[in-house]
């Protein structure tokens, strides 16, 4: 039978085909059928109607936990917030910070794409990078299993685990802006019990991690994506600051790719003794940005 069948037919034989069970149908119906339109004629009136919902409809409905791209509901929410959070658009104040890269570029450490990435490689996985994915994994872990001394501990380590003055203020600066918007914009009673237990400044990866594990978001993705945002905002400012080319600007992110992924699998197997930085030269760019004469950014 085609697709689409428009068969004159009586009252009686309209009634028939409504009233039968699909399951009693031959297959070879039910697969074809999409439409039936039946018109009846009277004396002075003629209408159509279609059968649409008997043939379109199955006895198995779909799993509820199941959305678009097969993902279940609660990881489609993950991924969405996660994005959002970690969005250059998310309003922490992320582009008004250079990570001292400024002053790499103005004394000449950083000149083109290939020293960038050099400059960010050492960043990442030997400095303030690594040091910050340890910090959320060391949070998130802390409020998932309800250790409220832990995370004290790691809320007060993590303010101390800074460079520099203007180090300070750019982690302090965008953990406070991160929190505030994500209670106000995101609110959870999770998130409002555990701050109870925080004293003192909570800094932007702590703040990250908090945030992710109050709202259940499992903390590899949160990690990986906290760990590419800061490298996203690093290649920003360097693309102003060299400048850089946007195409130029990601291959250096493209180039990054794997380096994030292996800080990442560093982080979440370390532990706080396995804190330190080996980026002299990067700090040392962050202590001196503070006297540079003029200067686009505040660190």
């Amino acid at each position: 039978m085609p697709p689409a069948v428009t068969a004159r037919m009586t009252t009686a034989a309209m009634i028939a085909i409504m009233t039968t069970p699909i399951t009693t149908m031959p297959a070879t119906i039910i697969r074809t059928i999409t439409a039936i339109t039946i018109t009846a004629t009277t004396s002075t009136v003629r209408t159509s109607t279609t059968i649409i919902p008997m043939l379109m409809t199955t006895n198995k409905p779909a799993p509820r936990a199941a959305v678009s791209g097969g993902m279940t509901e609660r990881e489609a929410a993950a991924l969405y917030r996660l994005m959002t959070w970690l969005s250059p658009a998310f309003p922490v104040g992320g582009f008004s910070y250079s990570s001292g890269i400024e002053w790499a570029v103005e004394a000449g450490d950083i000149t083109d794409a290939g020293s960038l990435r050099d400059w960010l490689g050492a960043m990442l996985t030997d400095g303030s990078g690594f040091g910050d994915g340890v910090f959320l994994v060391q949070a998130h872990r802390a409020v998932e299993a309800g250790d409220d001394a832990a995370l004290r501990d790691i809320v007060e380590l993590a303010a101390a685990f800074v460079s520099s003055r203007e180090r300070q203020l750019e982690t302090s600066a965008q953990g406070r802006a991160f929190m505030e918007i994500a209670r106000t914009a995101w609110s959870c009673e999770a998130l409002e019990t555990t701050l109870i237990h925080c004293n003192g400044t909570i800094v932007y990866p702590v703040a990250v991690g908090l945030v992710a594990a109050a709202h259940e978001i499992p903390l590899p993705p949160t990690l990986h994506a906290y760990l590419h945002a800061l490298v996203s905002n690093w290649v920003s400012a360097a693309s102003r600051l060299v400048p850089l080319g946007q195409t130029d600007s990601q291959r250096v992110l493209a180039a990054m790719e794997a380096l994030v992924a292996a800080t990442a699998n560093r982080a979440i197997s370390a532990t706080v003794d396995d804190l330190g930085s080996a980026t002299f030269r990067a700090d040392l760019a962050s202590l001196r940005h503070e006297t540079q004469y003029t200067r686009l950014f505040r660190s």
